[in-house]
């Protein structure tokens, strides 16, 4: 199978189901920017963190991919047999925090994202979740999406700046409070 097909090539690609749109159609761009988030959560995966991080990591890829499908489906034709997005997995997300919140010292003031590199990707990888997210309920707003879908995503970006400050603790990293000028 080859990687390029040239049916893409005056603007236009297909929707699982075979519907053709333009590929600046806002479904577009949510899935692209799932696809985006997907990638930013495998730099991270590919720094020198913690192996249980790393397994998590893998599994938010997969649910990624997961959402991603679904959101490159055509929703007047929806596929049988692909995976969904689950409740067990927001659940999931949220069980992670936890344990890592039982670590974390209280946060008094926002932080300003930075103090190591690994940390740095996590706020990146947290700000294109919520761009992801606010892609996907604008898309919401015109074509059938699941409401899971939305809320996987905003648990996600959630998960991501606790997992930052995780690895700040775990780097013994600096993290710097936000102090706003009066």
């Amino acid at each position: 199978m080859k990687v390029y097909t040239k049916t893409g090539d005056k603007g236009q690609t297909s929707l699982f189901g075979g519907k053709r749109i333009s590929k600046s159609d806002l479904r577009i761009e949510s899935y692209g920017t799932v696809d985006e988030l997907n990638s930013w959560i495998g730099l991270i995966r590919d720094q020198d963190i913690d192996s249980d991080q790393i397994k998590t990591l893998i599994e938010i890829q997969d649910r990624l991919f997961t959402l991603g499908s679904m959101l490159a489906s055509d929703p007047e034709k929806p596929l049988k047999n692909i995976p969904l997005v689950e409740n067990r997995d927001i659940v999931f997300l949220e069980s992670e925090m936890d344990d890592m919140d039982a670590h974390l010292p209280e946060m008094k003031s926002f932080v300003l994202p930075g103090g190591n590199t690994i940390v740095s990707y996590c706020h990146l990888a947290r700000c294109v979740c919520r761009r992801a997210e606010r892609m996907v309920i604008r898309l919401s707003e015109e074509s059938k999406v699941d409401e899971i879908d939305i809320r996987y995503l905003n648990r996600l970006s959630d998960y991501l700046f606790v997992l930052s400050r995780k690895i700040t603790l775990d780097k013994n990293a600096p993290e710097t409070p936000w102090k706003p000028r009066v």
